[in-house]
């Protein structure tokens, strides 16, 4: 008999998740993580007193109730709404694009009006769109695109819009009322303390080992548990064997400010090219921070090189396929879960993580997940 039920391979959302769930079975579990802390990109640090995004802005949103219930039993979450604004070269235009994006772009104040502007600039693009550029136009017109998606969009993937094709951007929101909420799901907010309240409780029980890289001693951990559940990158567990997947990675920049409020916003995005970086985050407006200074982070896409953290997967066609080959064999795996961002080659948002770690629980546990909190 073996030591452990399950090898935890990285301490984000989807081993959180599925450990909680082992740990209500009575199993036991090794995490293994390779930084040097636990909780993966959600990881917060205290800063002024103040809850620091390390790995980025996390906001998090739902419409499903299930999801909802599960992370508010194990804390707290404010009423945080995330209205971010986009400043182009200087002009400030509220996100997504709604009827207060439109009024201060064009001077006018009905939707009739807006929709009139935008129907006429998405003709420019006839037939098929060819790439992400005729894509975006198709979709919100001609001047939108130009300020507000193609600078940020190219600094986020260090391409040129025209070299992008078109499925990288299906939908690009539009709102013909006077609604800054980003997003259409019916819970959102933020944990009250920071998302490391969350962690704590989802690895409630379980043995931790920090600067671990399981893959380096793979044998001897596979020889201590029954079951690895795995969340590190696919391509590398199966050492490249079919080549390296493609991501694309961050660089953040943060600094300690002696002001009340620096921006008056959670997020800004600078949406020219010319700036280096994609957004500001102002940390201490996710939880309504009245402290007298403040923490900014500068936020810059890079490509992606090893030793780097992989955070977005690039997902064209010609990384689908190797994925798809790395899937066909993780799928003969009969002791190992490949699971999250990274072990299924996949954006993820947060609850749609714990959505798919809560469904493998209730698969490999037998339980009914939407009951089980």
């Amino acid at each position: 008999m073996k030591k452990y039920d399950y090898i935890l391979v990285g301490s984000g959302l989807y081993a959180g998740v599925f450990a909680w769930y082992a740990r209500q079975k009575g199993k036991s579990c090794l995490v293994l993580e390779k930084r040097d802390h636990i909780g993966g990109n959600i990881c917060c640090e205290d800063v002024e007193g103040i809850h620091v995004h390390r790995y980025g802005a996390h906001i998090f949103h739902t419409s499903n109730k299930k999801v909802w219930e599960f992370v508010n039993s194990l804390a707290e979450f404010n009423r945080y709404t995330n209205s971010p604004v986009a400043n182009y070269k200087g002009e400030m235009y509220n996100m997504p694009f709604n009827m207060n994006t439109f009024s201060k772009m064009w001077n006018i104040s009905s939707p009739k009006e807006a929709k009139a502007i935008i129907e006429e600039q998405k003709k420019e693009i006839q037939g098929e769109p060819k790439n992400l550029e005729e894509q975006a136009i198709r979709l919100v017109g001609r001047e939108i695109y130009e300020k507000l998606v193609k600078g940020y969009t190219e600094k986020q993937w260090g391409r040129d819009c025209k070299e992008l094709p078109a499925f990288i951007i299906r939908r690009l929101p539009v709102r013909y009322t006077y609604d800054n909420n980003y997003f259409n799901d019916l819970y959102q907010g933020i944990p009250i303390g920071g998302y490391n309240v969350i962690i704590q409780r989802l690895f409630e029980g379980c043995d931790i080992k920090m600067g671990e890289d399981y893959l380096e001693n793979k044998e001897y951990y596979d020889s201590l548990g029954e079951t690895v559940v795995y969340t590190g990158t696919i391509d590398a567990y199966y050492n490249y064997c079919f080549g390296r997947l493609e991501y694309r990675s961050l660089r953040f920049e943060s600094e300690i400010r002696g002001e009340e409020n620096y921006q008056g916003v959670a997020v800004v995005n600078y949406t020219d090219r010319e700036t280096p970086f994609t957004r500001i985050i102002e940390h201490k407006h996710f939880e309504f921070g009245t402290q007298s200074k403040t923490v900014i982070t500068r936020e810059y896409p890079v490509t992606w090189q090893e030793g780097m953290e992989p955070y977005y997967p690039v997902n064209d066609e010609k990384n689908q396929g190797l994925y798809q080959k790395y899937a066909d064999l993780a799928a003969k795996e009969e002791r190992v879960i490949f699971g999250g961002r990274l072990g299924e080659y996949k954006y993820y948002d947060m609850d749609k993580v714990i959505e798919s770690a809560m469904k493998k629980a209730e698969e490999v546990f037998g339980i009914n997940s939407s009951s089980a909190c």
